[in-house]
């Protein structure tokens, strides 16, 4: 029993090390310019990275957690899937709640709830770090 447990600490160590890296990230070497302002290809992808493996993070815990009988339901009422379905259900309830788009299709139940809400929440800030490390950036670049 404590072997999900374990696997959802360490999900949720990775998602927490990969926003960090994110947020510290200092390198930047390949910039694209635009007509004001400069466009980093480079965070650009960072963000994608992280954008997916917090999506897949997230799905994981979910899948993880329906073993402890924290579930997913299905237009209100719950449903017996394949382990399969189970993590396809898991990741795409993740990517639509990440991206904040709330179908409503698929709703969590008990702590799922959440941990919804700080994925949800992960969604929102992602967007305003990649805005303030162009700016930064520029910034950096205009001073010198």
């Amino acid at each position: 029993m404590a072997i999900p447990w374990i696997f959802f600490i360490l999900v949720m160590v990775l998602i927490g090390k990969s926003i960090y890296d994110f947020i510290q990230y200092k390198s930047i070497h390949s910039r694209i310019q635009m007509k004001e302002g400069h466009f980093s290809l480079e965070i650009f992808i960072a963000m994608l990275v992280v954008y997916c493996i917090t999506m897949v993070g997230y799905g994981l815990v979910y899948f993880i957690l329906s073993f402890q009988g924290i579930v997913i339901v299905e237009h209100g009422e719950l449903r017996e899937v394949t382990i399969w379905g189970s993590v396809v259900h898991s990741i795409y309830f993740s990517g639509v709640t990440i991206l904040t788009l709330g179908y409503g299709d698929l709703a969590p139940v008990g702590i799922g709830r959440i941990i919804a809400i700080s994925e949800a929440l992960i969604g929102y800030i992602l967007p305003a770090a990649f805005v303030l490390k162009v700016v930064q950036i520029s910034s950096r670049d205009n001073d010198k």
